[in-house]
């Protein structure tokens, strides 16, 4: 386990025997029927975690039964459920018993595998994200504030606002908004651990009060400016429009009539910088001229991207293109088929940036029905392109822990990238990626909308909708491409199972991926 990870240093009202029981676990696989949940025992007794949205597991669940009781695990678990004892009284209730039982004893063994697997990777992440800070600070200072976060999202977890908030005030003196790169990104999440902690119920209550903010209530203007920073001096949006446009104009090579549905319209950056590229793009191809280009964009800010639109049709007029460009007014999850219109003969591709993570909800259901509805529009090409992390698991501490280590490499990137003391760091930073960390950290239900999952997860999800995966084989190019945009040293691209992946020092960033119906 990393240095520090639920030490009696956080914890002074823990008898000794207790912490080193926890850190003492052995949390291989043979020893895990023997073991409640891990890194949870010491909570049995009297703490209790808040009940977390229940969101999409990587797993199939077997559905629990309530006339068994919960012998096995009713603790800080949010997905435990209290148990019944039926009265039915019936015949034959002893083989059905019988089967019950073995069957939560499959559910309470698959529940006891995840809660280890999952605190592995928790303590391996600590341990990285550590080593990291403390080289960085060139003292134990990073790792002291590892361990502080760390104990503190507990405390929070745990309900326990006492302890929180002595950590917390711990925190917000040692994690500086102008200091290390992780003083920065610790101080992103200290604003989300204090809106957690202010919506959560007390101890002994059931439940997590709704958050009543959401990423779009910061100031739209500086979030707006923030974005435009963060597409130029960062390569995650750039690389993904490459990417995509290199994708799109394989589908489009020989063909005369072709339309894009762009879902988002790239978060509404101004000027369409993505389309202006596949139009020069489609220009200056051989062979057969292009007839007509057609482009829909899909999303609630239709003023916006009509702006957008007028601006592309006149730069496409200029190089002799013919552009028709609309606008649908809706979100992904009410959109319906015959929202876009389609011509025959014409090639339709649908580009997503950054989108589709909005959609995924606690359950299935309603990305499912957006990646219907895209089925249903017969795309030769569906790009996607999502942030590689994984901050839609069940745990809160999981979530924390994977989104912990995911900012603190974007932080340790624009270090390299702009000094101390820029105000256009500060700007990216605490207007755009702070509002995604808070959003992660101190949001349940609807209003967690940043679900960012690995490229795994999607391929999964993909192949369920029914779309077959169309590998990207341009590795070499998209090397090029760094090198030519002149991005900072330290960046790297790999190919994963016909996937690109952008990462920082081998922590992947951003996932471009093809799919064809």
């Amino acid at each position: 386990m990393a240095p520090g990870y639920m030490s009696t240093e956080f914890y002074n009202g823990e008898s000794s025997s207790t912490v080193d029981e926890i850190n003492g676990l052995d949390l291989s696989l043979t020893a895990m029927a023997f073991y409640r949940y891990p890194l949870m025992s010491m909570l049995d007794s009297n703490l209790v975690l808040p009940l977390d949205d229940h969101e999409t597991r990587d797993h199939k669940r077997l559905k629990r039964t309530p006339s068994i009781p919960d012998d096995i695990g009713n603790n800080c678990n949010s997905d435990s459920r209290d148990g019944e004892i039926s009265r039915s009284g019936s015949t034959g209730s002893l083989i059905s018993l019988r089967r019950l039982q073995f069957r939560d004893h499959i559910w309470t063994y698959t529940q006891r595998y995840l809660a280890a697997e999952a605190a592995e990777e928790e303590a391996a992440a600590a341990a990285a994200i550590g080593a990291n800070s403390a080289e960085e600070d060139g003292s134990a200072d990073g790792m002291r504030l590892v361990q502080l976060l760390i104990a503190c999202a507990e405390a929070v977890a745990c309900r326990d606002k006492s302890h929180a908030s002595a950590l917390l005030s711990e925190l917000r003196s040692n994690a500086l908004v102008f200091g290390s790169s992780f003083q920065r990104v610790a101080s992103c999440f200290v604003q989300g651990l204090s809106d957690r902690l202010s919506l959560v119920q007390p101890l002994g209550t059931v439940g997590f009060v709704a958050p009543t903010m959401n990423i779009m209530d910061t100031a739209f203007e500086k979030r707006e400016e923030a974005l435009r920073l963060v597409y130029e001096l960062c390569p995650h949006i750039q690389f993904g429009h490459f990417v995509a446009n290199s994708a799109i104009l394989e589908a489009f090579e020989g063909e005369s009539n072709v339309h894009v549905v762009d879902l988002g319209m790239s978060l509404g950056l101004p000027h369409g910088h993505q389309w202006r590229q596949l139009i020069r793009s489609l220009t200056d191809r051989p062979g057969q001229p292009l007839k007509r280009l057609r482009i829909t964009a899909v999303g609630l800010f239709v003023e916006k991207f009509q702006s957008i639109g007028d601006e592309l049709e006149e730069y496409a007029k200029d190089l002799g293109l013919t552009l028709e460009f609309s606008a649908v007014k809706s979100d992904l999850e009410n959109l319906r088929p015959e929202d876009v219109k389609t011509f025959d003969g014409e090639v339709l591709v649908v580009n997503s940036i950054l989108q589709l993570h909005r959609v995924v909800k606690e359950s299935r259901g309603a990305l499912n029905s957006v990646l219907q509805i895209i089925h249903e529009l017969s795309p030769k090409t569906l790009v996607l392109v999502e942030q590689d992390s994984s901050h839609n698991g069940p745990f809160f501490l999981g979530r924390f822990m994977e989104a912990l280590h995911y900012y603190a490499a974007i932080f340790d990137s624009l270090d390299a990238m702009l000094p101390k003391y820029d105000t256009r760091r500060a700007k990216m930073e605490q207007f755009y990626f702070a509002e995604e960390i808070k959003n992660i950290v101190s949001c349940e239900g609807p209003g967690r909308v940043e679900r960012h999952e690995r490229v795994d997860q999607w391929r999964r999800r993909m192949s369920r909708a029914g779309f077959q995966v169309a590998p990207i084989k341009m590795v070499a190019r998209a090397k090029e491409w760094l090198g030519k945009n002149n991005v900072c040293e330290g960046y790297t691209v790999v190919e994963e199972k016909g996937c690109l992946v952008l990462g920082w020092k081998s922590k992947p960033i951003i996932a471009i991926s093809c799919w064809k119906c």
